[in-house]
């Protein structure tokens, strides 16, 4: 039997105690599948003597985990630190340059860093797994950089955020505000104390940079995704949806057009009947379209510490499967030398059409008014309801509208115009429809 694989672990939080975990609970089974034990030789986290719920005490621990990284007593660095600078990139360098493996869960570092990282693991013939860093448990790193090959990738999309998913479904099922559920989702862990990041948008951006150099073979333009989050999010828009049977889902999504890649993260209305429809709370799911598979679906659980060790152990068993010798594949799919420049797509008609939620002044005319500056702005309207107003005086009316075909910058035109012209009481509500997915 091959000497054992060891490996060190830098950060000791949820997950990084539970990879500890698996690895020693789970070690004859792993033995056994690998052809060679994996043992936790060292690690690094700041406080020693927090009760992580494992006994430590006969593995090394340092302070520094760049030093962890250049430590010969292992062969494999496993960050969990996260962030994309300081620590976590110094370690990740540190390691690939002094021949290490690593496996991250950090898709910041990676949306950031990830190119050059993957040039230089590359070039030292180490490998650089990172299946934790989007959706979890779904093993979606591994289906696209392997199992795909040979498939040309159209689109790919998905729920990329268990907390957004989260609040969402608990909206719709349970007629709460956004806050409300915002609440409850910090109180039971899905959401951080400061939930901007989540609920911005941004943890959905890092992931799909990610799944969209995998998919077209580009350099990671993390910067260049529009994006958009649930806090604008109503119980209005939730039961109109519903009314012209749609769902909410806060979607990344990536797509080769004619003029370039487009990506862009934000609330999308989805046909309730729709397989992505059905996930719900924190599960994830992501769609893979292809040329000779079709689409694929892959959902499971995104969030949570043992979702995510399942995936950084399923990365270390790979590595301890690996012969000296063998040659790696590339990082991202292709050489990371050879990805291309990303190209923004130009901007173009949006098939599914768009939701328009309108709260106007209810008096004569504004209904026309609304219309008109649709008309003006080549927008061609699917429907057009306007509901009742208030029952305790309110001086104000919803106008719902669900456009064909169009561009954004015309809708967003057209809502500018009505609202430089006085009618609009609230914020308006602008929702892409996706017709199918």
């Amino acid at each position: 039997m091959a000497e054992a694989l060891r490996i060190g672990i830098a950060g000791l939080g949820t997950v990084g105690a539970s990879v500890a975990r698996v690895l020693r609970d789970k070690a004859g089974e792993l033995t056994r599948q690998c052809g060679r034990p994996i043992t936790v030789t060292a690690v690094s986290a700041r406080d020693r003597a927090k009760d992580r719920g494992i006994d430590l005490a006969d593995i090394a621990w340092l302070d520094n985990p760049v030093d962890l990284a250049r430590s010969n007593a292992i062969d494999v660095f496993v960050e969990l630190v996260g962030g994309d600078e300081g620590a976590a990139r110094e370690a990740v360098k540190a390691a690939l340059e002094a021949g290490r493996h690593v496996v991250t869960a950090n898709k910041a570092l990676l949306a950031k860093h990830g190119v050059a990282l993957a040039e230089i693991a590359e070039k030292k013939g180490v490998l650089l797994n990172y299946e934790a860093a989007v959706a979890g448990g779904i093993p979606v790193i591994k289906t696209m950089r392997e199992a795909m090959a040979g498939n040309s990738v159209s689109r790919v999309f998905g729920i990329l955020n268990g907390t957004c998913n989260y609040i969402l479904t608990r909206m719709e099922a349970e007629g709460l505000t956004f806050e409300a559920c915002l609440k409850d989702a910090q109180r039971l862990g899905y959401a951080e104390a400061d939930p901007t990041f989540d609920i911005e948008g941004n943890d959905t951006a890092h992931k799909l940079s990610i799944l969209t150099s995998l998919a077209f073979g580009t350099k990671i333009a993390a910067d260049s995704i529009y994006l958009e989050g649930i806090s604008n999010i109503t119980q209005a828009d939730i039961r109109a949806a519903a009314d012209l049977g749609y769902r909410i889902k806060l979607l990344g999504v990536a797509q080769r057009t004619e003029s370039g890649i487009e990506q862009r993260v934000h609330p999308t209305m989805v046909p309730t009947a729709s397989v992505i429809a059905q996930v719900h709370g924190v599960t994830n799911a992501v769609a893979i379209e292809t040329d000779i598979l079709g689409e694929l679906l892959l959902s499971g659980p995104g969030a949570g510490g043992n979702a995510t060790a399942s995936a950084v152990v399923g990365d270390i068993a790979d590595i301890a499967k690996s012969r000296p010798g063998f040659q790696h594949g590339p990082v991202f799919g292709r050489p990371a030398k050879e990805l291309k420049p990303y190209k923004k797509a130009q901007m173009r008609a949006h098939a599914g059409g768009y939701f328009i939620r309108l709260t106007v002044h209810d008096r004569v005319g504004v209904f026309a008014a609304v219309a008109r500056r649709m008309a003006d702005n080549g927008i061609s309207l699917e429907s057009i309801v306007q509901q009742a107003a208030g029952t305790n005086g309110d001086d104000k009316k919803t106008v719902i509208l669900v456009t064909h075909e169009t561009t954004e910058a015309a809708v967003r035109k057209a809502v500018d115009n009505i609202t430089k012209d006085g009618h609009l009481v609230d914020k308006p509500q602008v929702i892409r429809i996706e017709r199918a997915g």
